[in-house]
């Protein structure tokens, strides 16, 4: 049996060097085919006609384009954002987010189909784990946004991208590092490290391994709580990785690299977003550089929780800045009415 074609996008700029090497190709076309996938976009070989024929012959032989196939496209009423749920090859499929906002395009990418954290207020947790994504996959979605600029016209390029979308990047810690390697390389999609957020619940190896390693991207963690009893209610996976493991991981993380975490603070009414609740996460931050995103609740099928009036939330600010000198922002609420909102993302099963 024949080997499974390539997917290019699996590939860094160097690995790809190397493989057309491997397929008795002259190296020297590696920069020109890079070129076609990241610059001009390419959505098959046939749109490479600067390439010798050849290596066309060969690419089609033993490679692909892992492009991800649009099932279904949906804008959003507040004119900023699109969702796509994009097929894969084995017939699961993923969300991915568009989002417009002043001066810049940002994108919302899946690192896995489904998720095994099971936060109780989260879609994608709710509908349970199926598998990681491969780098391909996720570089695939990045890639899908920006052609989709570039077919619409936009003026503005992708110049963001945040792994907040379906799954846990430090559960496929691998394939995601990668992706990231592939997408910040400065011939192709050149994403700053300054522009790719990772969101993670609080998996402490992996933040312990981003530590070690210095990866400069920005790390949000989900906190949604100030105790390990309120925490483990929301967040299954803090049974695992308790609230002082956590901390102590991004004491670790904020010494070693010198960077600030943006820490995720769902507002649930009635639940997390009391005067208390503030001093809690005001505490439990002292000292560290931090910076409190707070989101509004979004609506999903299997949580019964209302999001925190706009009082409450200006309340909870007001004390982080005043009592603890904590920044905070709260979240724009971007399309909510599409279920393409923080926590909303999920696809039917089958």
């Amino acid at each position: 049996m024949s080997p499974a074609p390539l997917n290019l996008y699996d590939l860094t700029r160097e690995q790809l060097r190397v493989q057309l090497v491997r397929w008795g190709l002259n190296p020297f076309h590696c920069a020109r085919l890079w070129n076609y996938l990241y610059i001009e976009l390419a959505d098959s070989f046939a749109a490479m006609p600067e390439l010798p024929a050849k290596v066309r012959a060969q690419l089609k032989a033993h490679a692909r384009l892992g492009i991800l196939a649009t099932a279904q496209e949906t804008d959003s009423s507040d004119g900023f954002t699109r969702k796509y749920l994009l097929s894969l090859d084995d017939a699961a499929a993923i969300e991915t987010v568009l989002m417009r906002y002043t001066g810049r395009v940002t994108a919302c990418i899946s690192s896995q189909v489904g998720c095994a954290m099971g936060c109780v207020f989260c879609a994608t947790g709710q509908m349970g784990y199926t598998r990681h994504l491969a780098a391909g996959e996720i570089v695939a979605q990045a890639v899908h946004v920006a052609r989709a600029l570039r077919v619409a016209r936009e003026p503005r390029r992708l110049r963001n991208v945040v792994l907040m979308g379906m799954g846990e990047p430090l559960h496929n810690y691998e394939s995601v590092m990668h992706a990231v390697d592939i997408l910040r390389d400065d011939a192709g999609l050149a994403l700053g490290a300054e522009r790719i957020t990772l969101s993670t619940v609080g998996v402490v190896p992996g933040i312990l391994r981003l530590a070690r390693e210095k990866r400069p991207v920005h790390l949000a963690v989900s906190l949604h709580a100030a105790t390990q009893a309120e925490r483990a209610a929301l967040v299954p996976a803090a049974r695992k990785w308790p609230l002082d493991e956590l901390m102590a991981a991004c004491r670790t993380y904020s010494e070693t690299t010198r960077r600030r975490i943006f820490y995720e603070w769902t507002l649930i009414e009635g639940r997390n977003d009391s005067a208390g609740h503030a001093r809690a996460v005001g505490e439990l931050l002292r000292g560290l550089p931090a910076q409190v995103n707070l989101i509004p609740l979004n609506p999903t099928a299997g949580y019964a929780g209302a999001p925190t009036r706009s009082e409450a939330a200006r309340n909870f600010q007001q004390i982080l800045a005043v009592e603890f000198g904590v920044r905070s922002t709260v979240r724009q609420r971007r399309g909510i009415d599409i279920a393409a909102g923080c926590g909303q993302l999920a696809v039917a099963a089958g």
